[in-house]
């Protein structure tokens, strides 16, 4: 049976080297993003399918579920998300906070709402499980200064699968969510701080961080596992990151 998996975030970075890594398993893969551009080439790279859309807009979601139509969906991988600025919070932009609620959690919960009623009826029809699958961040876990708004959307989309992992007990469904740490991919802390010089310097002299394909790894390991197995909450980071503010930063040694 092939399975078909909706990918988000599908144009850069974790969500693309999902889409990679899922085709390569034979999966069918429904890839979405903003960026026409970039889905065109994944497309043309990979086979997907793909379909562009603003996650924080409801009439996208309503014309992706459309276009997803009424075959089945086994698995909804929600990767879409980010960072916007690290000011503290008395100097905080109301605005991008809000902006990254709506692209992180608000955006988690307008997909449930449309995907689930197709992963329940897959479930149904095919006798299998279906998987709903999110990224979120130890930015969740754990505050830091200049972190504030991401924090605090990062701990709400957080809360969104360990609430439906309670609401659909009793369901072939299940809720995993990864929280990775330092990852290295090119546009994230571009996005969130606004120059190359201050995104590279993020990563300086860190002894190989975590990269996409580390991360893709992991959520094609999740829906590969036997269908009674649910990873609850997998925490990744590089070896050189002991804790959100214990990163290493030089070559990696032992003490003898």
């Amino acid at each position: 049976m092939t399975r078909r998996a909706i990918i988000t975030g599908a144009s850069s970075g974790i969500g693309r080297a999902s889409v990679v890594l899922l085709r390569e398993r034979g999966w069918d893969v429904i890839g979405v993003a903003r960026r026409a551009d970039r889905l065109e080439s994944l497309a043309r790279e990979t086979g997907a399918e793909v379909f562009a859309a603003d996650l924080t807009r409801q009439q996208d979601i309503d014309a992706l579920a459309e276009f997803a139509g009424t075959d089945p969906v086994h698995a909804l991988v929600h990767i879409a998300g980010g960072a916007l600025g690290s000011d503290r919070v008395e100097d905080g932009d109301s605005d991008e906070w809000l902006r990254m609620f709506e692209m992180n959690a608000l955006s988690a919960q307008r997909l449930v709402k449309a995907f689930l009623p197709q992963l329940r009826r897959t479930a149904a029809d095919q006798g299998t499980h279906a998987d709903l699958l999110f990224l979120t961040s130890t930015a969740a876990q754990g505050a830091y200064p200049g972190g504030g708004g991401y924090n605090a959307a990062k701990a709400a989309e957080a809360m969104i699968p360990r609430v439906l992992r309670q609401e659909l007990v009793g369901e072939p469904i299940r809720v995993f969510e990864i929280a990775p740490g330092m990852v290295h991919t090119p546009e994230f802390s571009l996005t969130r701080l606004g120059d190359q010089a201050s995104a590279d310097a993020v990563y300086d002299g860190v002894d190989s961080p975590l990269v996409a394909e580390d991360v893709a790894d992991v959520v094609a390991y999740c829906l590969g596992l036997p269908g009674h197995v649910n990873l609850d909450l997998i925490t990744m980071r590089p070896v050189a990151q002991g804790a959100q503010h214990a990163l290493h930063r030089g070559p990696l040694s032992p003490r003898v």
